[in-house]
């Protein structure tokens, strides 16, 4: 009776250990960088087993992106705080958790004949993070007309790619949270400057 379940929780724990190999491979090499066969030196496993869970590479990458962004938006569903402290919540959440940027960028910035289904979730789990960033918005400057809600989020999006990228270049030399926590306060100002309220 419990050869089921624990089948079942070797292949949970078998295609963790594929996604987070998978994590590795194309954060070092990127995705065109990135092949079955080294993800299965990575993990251990062997590439039946990577296909035994994804169909190709591409699933794969996919995967690996929606699993960090799920994990990402955790550091959203506190409410309560802050603009501020909501913000550095953010930022540390998304060292944490940076494949999906990492990944995600970097298929943003490739055009290919044909469009790569990591590449589309990418786009989604950007759509529903801006959708979230203007709840947010929506959140701590009620009022703010539309179009200035659109502009901050936007605004909000493009100044954390950018935070990202800096560290990627800069490593820890980049001081991320004092970064966030600038971002914060300037976000607090652009919403009272946007609202007409400072």
């Amino acid at each position: 009776m419990g050869e089921p379940r624990k089948r079942r929780a070797n292949g949970e724990e078998s295609r963790q250990r594929i996604l987070d190999a998978a994590a590795e491979v194309a954060g070092e090499r990127g995705y065109d960088g990135t092949s079955i066969a080294q993800v299965s030196a990575r993990c251990g496993l062997p590439a039946s087993s990577i296909y035994w869970h994804f169909k190709d590479k591409d699933e794969l990458i996919a995967a690996v992106i929606e699993q960090s962004f799920v994990e990402w938006m955790k550091a959203f569903d506190v409410t309560d705080d802050d603009i501020t402290t909501l913000v550095v919540r953010i930022g540390k959440a998304l060292v944490e958790t940076p494949d999906f940027l990492r990944l995600g960028l970097m298929l943003t910035l490739e055009r290919r004949p044909q469009e790569a289904s990591a590449r589309r979730v990418f786009l989604d789990v950007r759509a529903k993070t801006l959708a979230r960033i203007r709840e947010m918005v929506r959140e701590h400057a009620p009022g703010l007309a539309d179009r200035k809600v659109e502009l901050l989020a936007v605004y909000a999006m493009a100044a954390v790619d950018g935070f990202f990228v800096a560290v990627e270049i800069g490593g820890d030399a980049v001081d991320l949270d004092a970064l966030f926590e600038l971002h914060g306060q300037v976000l607090v100002d652009a919403a009272r400057r946007l609202t007409g309220t400072s």
